[in-house]
C-alpha cells in the first residue's frame, strides 16, 4: 500500500470472540488486513506461557492452550468492559496484572501486525462500539467506551473516534448495493446482537454525516459466546453434574457449572476457594462418577476446552446441519466407554429458543422505531449471524424482505474503514 496524501485511518473491530481491522488505501480501494496467518479475523485471545514467559496472541494462543502448553488462556475481555472486573488484578505466571493492561496488550500487537502490513505507522483508528456495550445503564457503557478508548490510546493511537457496529456494517454492505435500499443489519457478535435500520444509497456514500440515513437503532446483551454458555449448560455440564439430583432428593449446586461454561468467567472456577467448594461437593452426588469428571475438568483446568469443543460443534452443526460431537474422552470415565456430548439442530433450538426470540423481538422493535412496516433486506454479519435456527427465525419474523449474508468477520471492520475514510476527507 503506497502512503496516501490523506492520514490513514484504520477501522478496528474489536470484537468479543474475533477482532479484525482494514483501512482505505490510497488509492481508494479497501484493504483487510491479515492478521493471524492467512485469515483476517483473529481471535480475541492471549495465552501467558508459564514455561517460556512469552505471551502469545490469536489462534497461536488458542492452539498453545488447546495442546495442554502450562499457562493462562484469556478470552472475552470485551465483555469486561463497564464492568469493576475491568480494574481488577489476575495472577498471571506468578505476577499480577490488571484486565484493563491485558486489553492494551491486545491491542498493542493488533497495532504491530497492522503497521507490518502496511508499512507505516498508524495513529488513527475507528473503533467499532456495540449500540450497548451494557444493557439499561447509561453510566457503565459510557465508562466501556472510555476504557476502549484509553486502551486504544496506550497502545499508541492518538487519534481514535467511534462508530456503531451496525452502522459501520451497513456501510459496507452500500458498497455493493446499485440503488436506493432500506436495510435492517444484523449484527450478531461474540456479546451482542445489534441492529440499524438504514437507508442505503451509493450516490450517498462519501457524504461525511449520514444520521439522517439511519432511521433506528437497537441492540441486546445477547451474542455468541451465550450461546455457547448456554448449550455448554445443556449437553456438555449435565456429565459433570448440573442438574444431578443428589443425595437427599436436591440437585447439585450450580454456581461451578455456571463459571465453567462462562468465557470471561472460567477462571474463577480455578481458584483455591472454588476448587475446595467443588471438592465438598462429593457429598451431594448419588453418582460419583460425575463428581470425579467435575474434578477431573476442574484439575486439569479444562473449561476453555470443553467451552471451545462446544463452540466448535455449534458452528459444524450451523453450517451442515448435521450432529456435531463435542469430545470429552480427556475427562474421567470408563475403560471402554466413550465420552461426549452431541449439539445437533433440534437440541440448539429448543436450547436457545428464549435467548433467539429476544434477539428476534430485538430485531423487530428496530424495524418499528423506524417507522418503515418492511425493509427491503435483512443483512447479516458477525461471526455468530451463521446460526441456522437464528436466520430460521429471521426469515419467520420478516418474510417479506431479502436475506443476505454478509463478510461475518470483516464487514464491520470494512465499514469502519469507510467511515474513517470519510472523516478524514
Amino acid at each position: 500500500m503506497s502512503e496516501s496524501k490523506r492520514p490513514l485511518v484504520l477501522g478496528i473491530d474489536f470484537g468479543t470472540s474475533n477482532s479484525a481491522a482494514a483501512l482505505m488505501g490510497a488509492d481508494g480501494q479497501m484493504h483487510t488486513i491479515t492478521l493471524d496467518g492467512t485469515r483476517a479475523e483473529m481471535p480475541t485471545a492471549l495465552f501467558f506461557a508459564s514455561e517460556t514467559h512469552t505471551v502469545l496472541y490469536g489462534s497461536e494462543a488458542m492452539q498453545a492452550y488447546l495442546a495442554g502448553t502450562e499457562g493462562r488462556l484469556l478470552r472475552s475481555l470485551k465483555s469486561l468492559l463497564g464492568s469493576r472486573l475491568m480494574d481488577e488484578y489476575t495472577s498471571v505466571n506468578g505476577q499480577s496484572i490488571q484486565f484493563f493492561d491485558i486489553v492494551v496488550l491486545f491491542f498493542k500487537e493488533l497495532k504491530r501486525r497492522c503497521e507490518a502490513q502496511v508499512g507505516q505507522p498508524l495513529t488513527r483508528a475507528m473503533l467499532g462500539r456495540p449500540v450497548h456495550f451494557v444493557d439499561d445503564d447509561a453510566g457503565r457503557d459510557a465508562l466501556a467506551q472510555e476504557t476502549l478508548g484509553r486502551a486504544a490510546q496506550e497502545a499508541g493511537f492518538t487519534d481514535i473516534a467511534f462508530q456503531l457496529e451496525p452502522i459501520a456494517a451497513a456501510l459496507d454492505f452500500e458498497q455493493r448495493v446499485e440503488r436506493e435500499t432500506t436495510a435492517l443489519v444484523v449484527d450478531i457478535g461474540g456479546g451482542t446482537s445489534d441492529f440499524t435500520v438504514i437507508r442505503l444509497n451509493p450516490a450517498r456514500s462519501q457524504i461525511r454525516d449520514r444520521s439522517a440515513d439511519i432511521l433506528a437503532t437497537t441492540g441486546v446483551h445477547i451474542g455468541g459466546t451465550d450461546f455457547d454458555r448456554l448449550l455448554d449448560l445443556s449437553t456438555v455440564m449435565p456429565l459433570l453434574g448440573y442438574r444431578h439430583i443428589g443425595t437427599g432428593g436436591r440437585p447439585v449446586p450450580n454456581s461451578v457449572f455456571f463459571d465453567l461454561c462462562t468465557w470471561h468467567l472460567i477462571h474463577q472456577a480455578y481458584t483455591r476457594k472454588a476448587m475446595h467448594f467443588a471438592k465438598e461437593l462429593w457429598t451431594d452426588y448419588a453418582d460419583r462418577t460425575l463428581h470425579t469428571r467435575l474434578m477431573d475438568a476442574l484439575e486439569g483446568q479444562h473449561g476453555h476446552r470443553m467451552l471451545a469443543g462446544v463452540e466448535t460443534a455449534k458452528i459444524a452443526c450451523s453450517v451442515t446441519g448435521e450432529d456435531a460431537l463435542v469430545d470429552l474422552d480427556f475427562l474421567g470415565h470408563g475403560p471402554s466407554e466413550h465420552l461426549g456430548a452431541s449439539v445437533t439442530l433440534p437440541v440448539m433450538a429448543e436450547t436457545l429458543q428464549q435467548a433467539l426470540a429476544q434477539v428476534v423481538q430485538c430485531a423487530q422493535l428496530c424495524v418499528e422505531r423506524s417507522g418503515l412496516s418492511v425493509v427491503d433486506a435483512v443483512y447479516l454479519t458477525g461471526g455468530s449471524s451463521a446460526l441456522r435456527p437464528l436466520m430460521e427465525a429471521l426469515r419467520a419474523a420478516m418474510p417479506g424482505a431479502r436475506l443476505v449474508e454478509g463478510n461475518r468477520f470483516g464487514g464491520v471492520a470494512a465499514g469502519l474503514a469507510v467511515a474513517g475514510a470519510t472523516q478524514a476527507v
